[in-house]
């Protein structure tokens, strides 16, 4: 194994050239940070975490619509990891201390089950890229009980690729596309970014050598003057990715444009119920009408650290005021998100 990664690495400083390389997933920086992949490759080569923590990429706003449900009496399920990320009147674990009935759960269906058994009206938090979003399509299409309704958190990842490359902000030069989500929706959707801005790409699985060599074909694309969507990942993705679970989505979802989590609206870039499942769709059944709220804790970076602009350790709060003990910004509550694991593995 050692002598592959040698080989790797040496493969990589052979046609090393400056260039960032943006990740989108939290499975991806913590291989890169467990594994020190950034102290193996040349400094030349960047590579950037983006916005690929799901909890993270939450906004105030829908913790808020959490907080109004919990504190009108309605039963709130959800990941563990949600509890504490912040809205702009608290977290779902300042509600349940406060007596709300806030339960942590495994996935929808845990939900629905909860929902069976007692008369409270009962609310999922569905948090998750196209990944997760095709299990709490087909808990909605099963017919659930009457008493059950998601509120939708779910979101898009290339709509908030194609956001940050026209920002500009980023001024990234390459991706390593999510192996997660492409399982479900292939390959196609990233072939735009190689075409119209000349971006090399390549899905990646998640061991280390997938990620460095991920990073050779992105620089071997640069040294042949190429750009365009390589698949590393073939074991699991498919270029027409996962048809039956895309007919799921676009059969209960439509596609709507909102706020990420230190972002501004990203256009079409979140699932939302469709009408005919109106009475499953918690925003609908209970009428929430709620604000856009503050993102940004005094002190914290987590909006440009999403936005790949900015490092953890960059942060006055980061390993002080913000630990995973007691988080301050989203990007410390989920293990998936930036600051905890640069918190666990260290600056590599």
């Amino acid at each position: 194994m050692k002598n592959l990664s040698r080989e790797i690495v040496q493969r990589i400083e052979d046609i090393s050239q400056p260039v960032k390389i943006m990740h989108v997933c939290g499975s991806h920086e913590h291989t890169i940070m467990q594994h020190g992949i950034r102290s193996l490759i040349p400094e030349e080569v960047e590579v950037v975490a983006g916005p690929g923590c799901p909890v993270c990429c939450v906004p105030s706003r829908e913790i808020d619509e959490c907080l109004e449900l919990a504190r009108r009496g309605i039963t709130i399920t959800t990941f563990g990891d949600m509890l504490r990320v912040p809205g702009s009147k608290g977290t779902l674990a300042d509600a349940r201390a406060e007596g709300a009935d806030v339960r942590i759960v495994y996935g929808v269906n845990n939900a629905v089950e909860i929902a069976q058994k007692i008369d409270n009206e009962v609310v999922f938090m569905a948090a998750g890229f196209e990944t997760t979003a095709p299990t709490t399509a087909s808990e909605i299409v099963s017919g659930p009980p009457e008493n059950f309704s998601v509120l939708s958190c779910h979101r898009l990842i290339p709509p908030a690729l194609k956001f940050l490359i026209e920002s500009g902000e980023v001024n990234l030069n390459a991706l390593i596309e999510p192996g997660h989500v492409s399982t479900i929706i292939g390959t196609k959707p990233y072939l735009p970014f190689s075409e119209k801005y000349k971006i090399p790409q390549v899905v990646a699985g998640f061991n280390p050598f997938d990620v460095l060599i991920a990073i050779y074909m992105i620089l071997k694309q640069l040294k042949n003057e190429k750009a365009e969507v390589q698949n590393e990942y073939k074991r699991a993705v498919r270029e027409e990715g996962n048809i039956k679970a895309q007919k799921l989505l676009d059969e209960v979802f439509y596609i709507r444009t909102r706020e990420w989590r230190g972002f501004p609206d990203i256009p079409d870039s979140v699932y939302e119920i469709r009408d005919e499942f109106a009475d499953i769709n918690a925003r609908q059944k209970f009428d929430i009408k709620i604000e856009k709220g503050e993102d940004v804790v005094t002190g914290c970076i987590c909006g440009p650290i999403l936005r790949g602009v900015a490092r953890p350790e960059e942060c006055k709060l980061f390993k002080k005021e913000c630990t995973p003990m007691n988080p301050v910004g989203a990007c410390m509550v989920s293990k998936e998100g930036t600051c905890n694991i640069a918190f666990r593995y260290g600056s590599i």
